[in-house]
């Protein structure tokens, strides 16, 4: 294998990671290799997170992030979480600052481990999202699935975290609800131009919410941190909750806080696989020798 780059096979609360180490090249993960990574049982993923040099002052890295279908990702908040964990292991660090395609996010590694991320300010308004036309309220946007006099789901808040989110409030528990079904259509309806990540959440508690996500690009993951904090952010303007949550996915647990000065906090744990090589224009890989059982 020539042109061969490490990479470390991660997971944040089961949402699987590669992350891949780009610096001090001028090449990318093409959407080829992100293909044929993803049609490899051993290497199967929802985003690879490629850390690259840093393209401003003051930033740790450039992180150029990829979805399953080898599209680009605007953010990825369990996957910002496995590269902190990634970088504080090989440098000491506990504190960093990275740029993406979303602007510049801070986080940090905690004592205990865990592992906070600044996801930056939410979007609100309908063009920023965006959405193919105006809706004055993003909080409750017309949109439904099923028949027009008992849809299935409806009403969905719309925000952006860097990428596009829709979720649909529910009163029954959210497995009973066929995402998987449900999903492709929604994340490619007409009035999401940049299609979207479609979230299924109910309140069940004061300060918690259970949420499903089908990932834009991605499919049924186990979580999605900015589906999350986006749920989270919708909670609290349509009054559900207050503005710091526990969000359950089913990976397990995130804390969101979203913040005075409108930044949203997620906190959550990342976890180290295997590591190994591969080659950023085919996809082809190997696992380090240690590694190998």
């Amino acid at each position: 294998m020539t042109a061969s780059a490490p990479f470390a096979r991660m997971n944040g609360l089961g949402n699987q990671i590669l992350v891949v180490d780009m610096r001090g090249r001028t090449d990318e993960v093409t959407a080829q290799a992100a293909l044929a990574l993803a049609g490899d049982g051993a290497t199967r993923f929802d985003q690879i997170m490629a850390v690259h040099d840093p393209r401003s002052a003051g930033t740790a890295s450039y992180v150029r992030i990829l979805n399953a279908d080898g599209s680009a990702a605007q953010a990825c908040g369990n996957g910002m979480r496995c590269v902190v964990q990634a970088l504080a292991a090989e440098t000491g660090q506990r504190v960093f600052t990275f740029e993406t395609i979303a602007g510049i996010l801070a986080a940090e590694e905690h004592d205990d481990g865990s592992i906070s991320v600044d996801m930056g300010v939410p979007r609100l308004a309908w063009q920023d999202i965006p959405l193919a036309e105006e809706f004055a309220d993003t909080r409750m946007i017309e949109l439904q699935v099923g028949p027009i006099e008992a849809p299935v789901l409806h009403s969905p808040s719309v925000v952006s975290m860097g990428n596009p989110h829709a979720i649909f409030w529910v009163d029954r528990d959210v497995w009973s609800y066929d995402l998987e079904r449900f999903g492709p259509m929604l994340e490619n309806h007409p009035i999401f131009p940049e299609r979207a990540n479609i979230s299924i959440a109910r309140v069940t508690a004061p300060t918690a919410l259970a949420l499903r996500t089908w990932e834009r690009g991605a499919g049924l993951t186990r979580a999605c941190g900015t589906a999350a904090c986006a749920a989270a952010v919708s909670a609290a303007r349509t009054g559900r909750t207050g503005r710091n949550v526990t969000v359950t996915v089913p990976g397990g647990d995130l804390q969101i806080s979203w913040r005075e000065d409108n930044h949203v906090i997620m906190t959550g744990p990342a976890e180290w696989e295997f590591s190994g090589t591969l080659d950023p224009s085919t996809g082809a890989w190997q696992r380090d020798v240690q590694d190998v059982a």
